[in-house]
């Protein structure tokens, strides 16, 4: 071997292990500073739920449903608090229609390790979860087209009647959307993300449906439709069987809009795919839509995301500023891979950082990873840890909500799927668990109502 060939060798060598240098140092900048969390059996009152659900817990919940199921954050109230969105209710459209939709005010204590209800109006500190501490969504002012749960007198394929309640102010269920992403704007109101259209919806600052869903156009032209629709779409309700609903459909159940994030202007919306539409060519490539807040129309501006790998799909997007953006990506499997006792933990959890202003020559949005979640530092032992690493890991099956608390600190929340993920614990029920990942290199956060 000539000493050229040796010494390129040599330098290939020490650039590959200076590569992995950086990898590190930069995935070790973030570390755990808080974690709190919210009993997985924590209950707000309502009408009956859990009635179609098969679980291992006992069934149904009277008087009551499960808070559980985050799929979304924002700032709330008070300096601390924060506003999150339960999804749809018991994973599916068939076992959710007894489930209320709603808009819940939390506050993560990391002192005391608890996650505590507040009012969602005022953000003050409640004893427990009851009416004061949640926003329930509906369509009181008669804004949808199609029949809801509110119009019926039984649940679906039951002789279970729906109560007077929901009937009687048209409450919107799990039954009726999916409620994966969400934002608060100027007037107070919400815009929200449902992956059963999937639909935009706009709901009033007291949970009233202002305007008919927003159907997403299908600006690419891929397959036939004109519009994208899952499988659960309300136009495909009637047709013979889900078999049919599945082949009518151009999107894949549950991968409607999973992220929204709202530019620090506050004139724009951002809706992300958590799938590829069927006839996407790229199986790797998400799509983002941009939406114009005042003509309350999409604009038409579409980016691209590139998944690592074709099977992961995403838990969220949020803005740090007009350009920059977060994302959750995640592989489908649960479980701390250090533990044994899963087969099949989790390989896939990370944060990455995208700005929108930079393309690449294969036209995907600019990434760049924040915080590998199943590799967290924990070198003050806050998740209690007897390892002598203190390496912490959040290695849920869905992580799906996350905010900027400031510049250099996210707060991460993972949807428990109530009952069925044990991602934590193998054969035990994930709890919600709030934790707070302090980054090394601070992030160019931008305040509501600015733009660079």
């Amino acid at each position: 071997m000539n000493k050229l060939l040796v010494a390129k060798i040599v330098l290939h060598l020490q650039s590959v292990i200076f590569s992995l240098f950086l990898f590190n140092f930069h995935v070790l900048g973030a570390e755990l500073v808080g974690r709190a969390i919210l009993n997985a059996d924590t209950f707000a009152p309502g009408s009956t739920s859990g009635q179609f659900k098969q679980t291992n817990r006992t069934t149904p919940f009277t008087q009551a449903q499960p808070v559980q199921g985050f799929s979304g954050v924002i700032p709330g109230p008070k300096p601390g608090t924060y506003l999150v969105i339960s999804d749809n209710g018991f994973g599916a459209k068939s076992n959710s229609p007894d489930y209320l939709l709603r808009i819940y005010g939390v506050e993560p204590d990391f002192a005391t390790g608890k996650v505590f209800p507040v009012d969602v109006q005022t953000g003050e500190r409640l004893p427990r979860f009851n009416r004061r501490s949640f926003l329930e969504l509906n369509d009181r002012n008669r804004q949808l087209q199609w029949s809801i749960m509110g119009d019926r007198q039984f649940y679906p394929n039951s002789q279970i009647p729906v109560p007077k309640t929901i009937r009687t102010s048209r409450l919107l269920t799990g039954g009726d959307f999916d409620l994966e992403s969400f934002q608060r704007v100027s007037d107070g109101s919400y815009w929200v993300g449902d992956e059963f259209g999937p639909f935009l919806l706009h709901f009033g600052a007291n949970g009233e449906l202002l305007s008919a869903p927003i159907a997403l156009p299908n600006f690419l032209n891929l397959g036939k439709l004109n519009f994208v629709k899952s499988p659960d779409h309300p136009s495909l309700e009637k047709l013979s069987s889900r078999a049919a609903q599945v082949r009518a459909a151009n999107l894949g159940g549950s991968r409607g809009f999973e992220g929204m994030a709202l530019n620090r202007s506050g004139s724009k919306l951002y809706v992300m795919l958590e799938g590829a539409l069927k006839d996407e060519p790229q199986k790797k490539r998400l799509l983002i839509h941009e939406f114009d807040l005042v003509s309350k129309k999409y604009t038409g501006k579409i980016f691209s995301y590139q998944l690592e790998n074709q099977g992961y799909a995403i838990g969220e997007l949020t803005a740090i500023n007009d350009r920059e953006l977060i994302v959750i990506e995640r592989d489908s499997r649960q479980g701390d891979p250090q533990n044994p006792g899963f087969q099949t933990p989790a390989k896939f959890k990370r944060i990455y950082k995208i700005d929108i202003s930079k393309i690449d020559k294969d036209g995907f949005i600019a990434k760049e990873l924040l915080v590998d979640l199943l590799n967290i530092p924990d070198p003050k032992c806050i998740s209690g840890n007897s390892r002598a690493n203190c390496k912490f890991t959040f290695p849920f099956v869905t992580i799906e909500s996350v905010l900027p608390i400031d510049s250099q600190t996210l707060l991460v929340i993972n949807d428990n799927n109530y009952g069925d993920s044990m991602g934590r614990t193998p054969k035990r029920i994930d709890n919600t668990e709030f934790i707070a990942i302090k980054l090394k290199k601070p992030l160019s956060v931008e305040p509501l109502g600015k733009s660079q």
